[in-house]
């Protein structure tokens, strides 16, 4: 793109203002409240960010959002160079063509294999795309919070795409559905002109072992379409370059770790060479870091939800009806529909593993293969459905070897097993078939029984048609239905061949997570052990894995139920270093390894309150279903700072779930819910919330919409660069009785409070010059001020009903007199001493002083205040002897360290003849604490 565009001007201004303030984009999305790859997308994609997006960085940046927008505007009005050229005249063979090709995409991908639904031939397991899709749901982060939308509306949305999906998420089939949607003109946004669009789908898997990716015109060769020989002279070009072109790449994590960076430069490429065309690549979410690909927005495949997991169930038993010649069957298929659909509704572990649409269908397998009975973990289920895949269901139904072969369970496992371990080993998800015939020749060299009934050709066609698990992607290659069939049967063939050193080996890998951990379970208790003793060995010798190699080998504990107990035990106590995070960049780092650890947190009766605040924030950064589900349990926490951060920080969760399951349960009166997106608005109406923080750039109507107005009683607006009045407050909320502003930048007045019934009011980061307002606000009696850098203390009125102070400026101090009713005090700064601390203040009874030299405070003979019965104190340095001086009738002392590695003498303290609670915090050590009478020094922890 021309770097004088209206665009790389944008760019270059949100990259300058960065530099200047001398921020990274971590800390931008920390204190705009942006994620990671939003903020890098803004500073440095080819893509326009939103308003929002803007709202949020302009205060953080200190840009002014009004110029930002302008700038915004200029990108959308002004079209790319490629949009004006006049487009070109496609040759006359191209329609027919493409008519041809639409048809043949809608042929090859209007249907798919359901695993389960019928083994007795491919055939009878296909199904109809347009019956057995189900939609997706995707969440992308946006502005402040989550957009979660269904995948045919949130793809409708141009640029490009990548989407994020565990095992079995449904990641390719969404392709396929793209795909054949495209084809029939229904991909198109609703104010665009309906037309159809060319999709060319891109099995990685497959390309992966090409020499080189595919040029635009070898896409249809390259995926092995017969019409790739027929296409017009520079088709495929004409149709990206005409942005009537989408390309679908599925699996950039079955692509060698190796060799993705040569995936991510072809992609890139090619998104540059056609700028108008649509892309859309799936993955893992492990498999690549966020930000990976430049450009692309990022959205997640969400897990099933109830709703979506009994939609499933009752297609997945209509299709199986459909099958069924016998009346009989039908009827028992439409008892097993109504059963099922109960059980994952009571059962909390079969809801948990009907997650995916591939857990999903194997549990309706079993389900109906068993007659009812379903398995309760994960490792059970798939073997079950081995079971169920490789033996019973022929055996059962009398199909005797209707391709000459007969194999037993065994037999057909082993087979699998050989190459499942050859994929893995090599990195790859698909192999041609002379190497699997290969595979199986050595193989049958040690199974006589099998080798007595055919060569490898024939056992391996044995193997596609029978066994449920492999497939023929394209007449060369063959691939596992799914990889977590693959990883099972791999990891059962890795731990008997005793290549558990080179399990280990890969085990800091995230496409190798699923295969350790299943090795452990196939491994007898000496394997295991020796398995997790070489992890935990590599955790010691590569500093830059050894978080996950630990957390991974404790992952593993779980699926070795006969262990060394020694062996189990070094595992706990390295793991107990990481686990449970012990503050804010602990958790920070944890949450960066992603959902494994939510598997590992402890739980809320585990936890002590720090600890499960500490949790409970490494939860909510990993966010998702998995999380929603883990922080369920803290709701009945009673500690008020756990409390408070479940309220606080859950834009990244579904709204309308996370009130349901998180804030709804909460005993008690809610502390204050803060707001970051509009969706979470809606969300609260069951809550009745009486304390409501509104952050971001919402206008007064949307703020006006909160759930029960006239309910709150606590308002706070945060960071909200577009508020300029607030004349509609009192008539929209009647009940207020406190108000929070920060970082309302375009506010400079608050005349429209006068005659409230406000009593507390906080202010903060604003451009207000006096507060002469004040004075018309009879019942305000709790004031705070900070960050007000364009106040000057002397234009604060005097108000002779306050009784609580809290600023930041020790200006103040020398105007205590103004406020004589004052019962609670509460500065900050640097700027001490000032003698105002002897003004008459009779009810003063507690004083908070943050960062303050107490040595050089009493130097300068600051008057004892007695009637101060409640001290509060950060300091510097540890020197405690001045408190006594100053505060000679203290009660109550809690003392903290301003900045890390001081230490503290508690002795001086001892000589408070009133002295009945003293809290310490923060200290690297504490000396002098015998002195004092048992149970005046609270425990404390030092760092």
């Amino acid at each position: 793109m021309d770097e004088q565009s209206p665009l790389a001007n944008l760019r270059a201004v949100l990259q300058s203002a960065k530099l200047r303030k001398r921020q990274t984009a971590t800390s931008v999305a920390a204190l705009s409240g942006l994620s990671r790859t939003t903020v890098s997308q803004a500073l440095n994609s080819e893509s326009v960010p939103s308003k929002e997006t803007l709202a949020a960085l302009a205060p953080v940046l200190g840009l002014s959002l009004e110029a930002l927008l302008t700038m915004r505007q200029t990108c959308l009005t002004v079209p790319p160079p490629d949009r004006a050229r006049p487009a070109r005249r496609a040759p006359a063979g191209d329609a027919d063509f493409e008519t041809r090709y639409r048809n043949y995409l809608k042929t090859r991908h209007g249907s798919l294999t359901v695993v389960g639904l019928d083994l007795r031939g491919p055939a009878a397991s296909s199904w109809p795309l347009d019956a057995a899709y189900l939609s997706l749901e995707l969440s992308e982060p946006d502005g402040r919070g989550q957009r979660v939308e269904r995948a045919e509306r949130a793809l409708r949305r141009s640029g490009p795409t990548l989407i994020k999906g565990l095992a079995g998420s449904g990641k390719t089939t969404l392709l396929q559905w793209i795909a054949c949607t495209a084809a029939n003109g229904k991909l198109t946004a609703p104010d665009e002109p309906r037309r159809s669009l060319i999709g060319f789908v891109l099995p990685l898997r497959s390309l992966a072992r090409l020499p080189r990716l595919p040029r635009p015109e070898e896409f249809l060769s390259a995926v092995g379409c017969p019409l790739a020989a027929v296409q017009p002279l520079g088709w495929t070009d004409r149709v990206l370059s005409s942005g009537r072109g989408i390309i679908l790449v599925d699996g950039l994590d079955e692509v060698p770790e190796a060799l993705r960076d040569r995936a991510r430069q072809w992609l890139l490429e090619l998104v540059a060479a056609y700028p108008q065309a649509r892309f859309v690549v799936t993955t893992r979410p492990t498999a690549v870091s966020e930000g990976w690909l430049t450009g692309f927005r990022e959205l997640t495949v969400r897990p099933m939800s109830r709703a979506d997991v009994s939609v499933f169930v009752g297609r997945w038993h209509a299709a199986a009806r459909q099958s069924a010649a016998d009346a009989d069957v039908r009827t028992h298929l439409t008892d097993l529909e109504r059963d099922l659909k109960e059980q994952v509704r009571v059962k909390r572990d079969l809801a948990n593993l009907t997650t995916t649409p591939l857990l999903c269908a194997l549990v309706c397998a079993l389900h109906r293969d068993r007659r009812g009975q379903l398995p309760h973990d994960r490792m059970e289920l798939y073997q079950a459905a081995l079971s169920m895949f490789l033996y019973r269901r022929d055996h059962e139904r009398e199909v005797v070897a209707p391709e000459g072969i007969l194999l037993s369970e065994t037999e057909s496992a082993r087979l699998l097993q050989k190459l499942a371990y050859w994929l893995i080993r090599n990195g790859r998800n698909e192999l041609r078939r002379s190497t699997a015939e290969k595979i199986l020749t050595r193989a049958l060299l040690s199974m006589h029984a099998v080798a007595q009934q055919g060569d490898a050709g024939r056992v391996l066609d044995h193997l596609l048609a029978r066994s449920g698990l492999l497939r023929c992607p394209s007449t060369d290659s063959i691939d596992f239905v799914h990889r977590t069939f693959q990883d099972f049967l791999g990891a059962k063939e890795a731990v008997e061949a005793e290549d558990l050193l080179l399990i280990a080996g890969h085990a800091h890998d995230t496409l190798w997570e699923d295969v350790v951990r299943m090795a452990v379970a196939h491994a007898r208790p000496g394997e295991a052990a020796t398995l997790l003793e070489e992890v935990l060995t590599r955790s010691d010798r590569e500093p830059e894995h050894r978080k996950r190699l630990v957390l991974l080998a404790l992952a593993c504990l779980r699926h070795a139920p006969e262990l060394d107990a020694e062996v189990r035990k070094k595992v706990q106590r390295r793991a107990a270093k990481l686990l449970p995070p012990d503050g804010w960049s602990a958790a920070e780092e944890l949450s960066l390894i992603g959902p494994l650890v939510l598997d590992l947190l402890l739980g809320p009766a585990e936890l002590t309150a720090h600890l499960a605040w500490t949790s409970v924030h490494t939860a909510q950064l990993i966010g998702g279903d998995g999380a929603l589900a883990y922080l369920k349990p803290f709701s009945q926490v009673p500690d008020a700072r756990v409390r408070s951060k479940l309220c606080s920080d859950w834009d990244g969760f579904d709204p309308n779930e996370y009130v349901a399951q998180v804030l709804a349960p909460m005993p008690d009166e809610l502390p204050m819910i803060e707001v970051r997106d509009p969706r979470q608005i809606p969300a609260l109406h069951p809550l009745r919330a009486r304390q409501v923080l509104v952050s971001g750039a919402r206008t007064p109507q949307e703020i006006t919409n909160l759930p029960h107005a006239g309910h709150i009683t606590s308002l706070g607006i945060e960071l909200n660069p577009a508020l300029r009045r607030l004349d509609w407050l009192a008539g929209a909320f009647p009940s207020l009785e406190a108000l929070r502003l920060a970082g309302c930048t375009q506010l400079d007045k608050l005349d429209s409070l006068g005659g409230t019934a406000i009593t507390r009011l906080a202010l903060a980061d604003m451009p207000l010059h006096g507060l002469g307002a004040l004075s018309t606000m009879p019942a305000l009696r709790i004031l705070q001020l900070r960050a007000l850098d364009q106040l000057v203390p002397d234009r604060v009125p005097a108000l002779l009903e306050l009784t609580e102070l809290n600023v930041d400026n020790a200006d103040f101090l020398d105007l205590l007199d103004r406020w004589p009713a004052l019962t609670r005090l509460s500065v900050s700064g640097s700027t001490f001493p000032h003698r105002g601390l002897g003004a008459p203040l009779p009810l003063l009874r507690h004083i908070e002083l943050q960062g303050v030299d107490l040595t050089t405070l009493a130097a300068h003979r600051i008057p004892e205040l007695p009637q101060v019965s409640e001290v509060s104190v950060s300091i510097p340095r540890g020197e405690l002897a001045p408190l006594t001086v100053l505060f000679p009738q203290a009660r109550t002392v809690t003392v903290v360290a301003s900045r890390p590695g001081l230490n503290v003498d508690l002795a001086p303290l001892s000589s408070l003849s009133q002295l009945e609670s003293l809290t310490v915090r923060g200290f690297a050590s504490v000396s002098g604490d015998r002195g004092f009478a048992p149970g005046v020094v609270r425990p404390y922890r030092t760092l």
